[in-house]
């Protein structure tokens, strides 16, 4: 398997399907929660629900860049998003989210070895191994503050 293959792989492990690292996925923590759940916040806290669209927030944004297109995502909006407000925007929140996933993946898995080192978009970002890698890590920093406040909102119903 070469390194866009295994990239690809570890990207889907975290949200579609995988157990290896964290014991648990987005998918598995996400498809059987309440949307009122998922709004649900703790304190200060984001909600289950902002948490999972942010970072498909950025995984949409880069699938535009690994299609030719501009990176237009800022940090800025990260988090900005319109209330859900039903048990069917949040499952069709969720089928947009597994879609982008598959097809960020794919994406990932077609990349040539030799654009690895490549500078993502412009220099100042670094080269596309460092933005990959980055994404996955900051999917797994998010999926421990999901599983965390899932049972916190448990724990307060």
């Amino acid at each position: 398997m070469n390194l866009s293959q295994q990239l690809a792989t570890r990207f889907t492990e975290v949200i579609l399907y995988g157990k290896w690292v964290a014991n648990t996925n987005y998918r598995e923590q996400l498809d059987s929660l309440d949307w009122r759940m998922a709004v649900r916040s703790v304190g200060s806290s984001n909600s289950v629900g902002v948490l999972a669209q942010h970072i498909h927030y950025y995984i949409a944004g880069v699938i535009q860049v690994l299609e030719g297109g501009p990176l237009t995502i800022r940090d800025a909006y990260s988090f900005d998003f319109p209330p859900i407000t039903s048990q069917k925007q949040w499952e069709d929140f969720l089928m947009t989210f597994w879609k982008d996933a598959e097809l960020f993946a794919s994406l990932v898995a077609q990349l040539p070895e030799s654009q690895w080192e490549e500078s993502f978009v412009d220099e100042k970002y670094g080269t596309y191994l460092r933005n990959i890698e980055g994404m996955i890590e900051h999917c797994y920093y998010h999926l421990g503050q999901i599983v965390l406040l899932k049972k916190l909102v448990l724990a307060n119903t």
